[in-house]
């Protein structure tokens, strides 16, 4: 039975294969628009699906409150760099720069996840809670996905 932190690793090395992709991308061409946009999707299910069946669950634990209020804020901060990068011309030399801010921030923020809140998140949920919570994640992430 897969587990909320097996589903969300999946998600995690789309993620970082897309940033690294992302980064690597020149002017205004369609490979740019393609991987900015397929990250943008990415990173917009993930978000929405890990805030609701994994964040909001361990916000009724006094050690889950304070660890998903800072993934929370850096989920913001997330959104705000891609909001940053649909306002400029992706011709811009200035583009890049913000999609490698962006791509910094991604790859932090899943490594934190990965290398602490997971470990501390599994001492809050139960085994079942677990399952439960990686079968709402994938219906709700995959329904986001399909309408994007």
């Amino acid at each position: 039975m897969t587990t909320i932190f097996e589903a969300l690793r999946e998600s995690h090395e789309r993620q970082r294969d897309l940033c690294d992709k992302l980064v690597e991308t020149h002017g205004d061409t369609t490979e740019r628009h393609e991987i900015f946009t397929a990250l943008k999707h990415e990173l917009y299910a993930h978000s929405v699906a890990e805030d609701r069946y994994l964040y909001i669950p361990l916000m009724f634990n006094d050690t889950g409150l304070d660890i998903s209020r800072h993934a929370l804020a850096e989920h913001h901060e997330m959104d705000e760099l891609v909001e940053k990068l649909e306002q400029t011309e992706f011709s811009n030399t200035g583009w890049l720069a913000i999609a490698k801010q962006l791509a910094d921030v991604v790859r932090h923020h899943l490594k934190e996840e990965e290398h602490g809140f997971f470990q501390q998140a599994g001492k809050i949920l139960n085994d079942s809670e677990k399952e439960k919570l990686a079968k709402k994640y994938l219906n709700e992430y995959e329904k986001y996905l399909a309408e994007a």
